[in-house]
């Protein structure tokens, strides 16, 4: 016996049923067992098997050598009818089967769109990852240019002092010299 795995993780029904989910091809094996074995989940005797007996009654009728029209007609009436009782859980079966496909492919489009947009972020990832990278190196360059600015101006401020202070020596030793030079 096929066993089936329920989706609720604890026993929980949805809209007062039972929900289990079945792969295709365990769908299938249960179909072909439902049909060959001639079981259903329906109570009284399996369709298939009113169909099966409703035609082999028909085909009985048909061969038998004697004058039995009327009797025919109302086998084959009879036969026509269980198959169409038999034909639409078939139909509704084919329409659940139709929407399921529909979904699968709508469900394939959305997975492929989402892997194409998780594609995209990967390539939007490595591409801001190298622009950090890049700012990180600049940033690095402005902070060492500020650094050497800094230091140019201390330099500059030491030099200038220098410079005043030679200047004042110099106009001193000038001065100096003219005095002596007067005198």
């Amino acid at each position: 016996m096929l066993k089936s795995r329920k989706v609720s993780s604890r026993g929980e029904t949805i809209g007062g049923a039972a929900h289990y989910a079945f792969g295709a091809l365990e769908d299938d094996i249960i179909i072909k067992h439902r049909l060959l074995t001639i079981t259903t989940t329906t109570r009284g005797e399996p369709p298939l098997k009113k169909l099966q007996k409703k035609f082999t009654s028909f085909a009985l009728e048909t061969e038998k050598n004697q004058q039995n029209d009327a009797d025919c007609e109302r086998l084959a009436k009879a036969f026509l009818q269980e198959l169409r009782t038999f034909e639409l859980p078939l139909l509704k079966t084919k329409a659940v089967i139709d929407a399921n496909v529909r979904e699968k492919e709508n469900f394939n489009e959305l997975n492929d769109e989402i892997n194409r947009k998780i594609l995209e972020a990967q390539d939007d990832i490595v591409d801001l990852k190298k622009q950090l990278e890049e700012s990180k190196v600049e940033r690095k360059h402005k902070e060492e240019c500020q650094t050497d600015i800094a230091a140019l101006e201390a330099e500059n401020t030491a030099t200038s002092r220098t410079l005043e202070l030679r200047k004042k020596q110099f106009a001193h030793s000038v001065a100096r010299c003219m005095y002596f030079s007067t005198h």
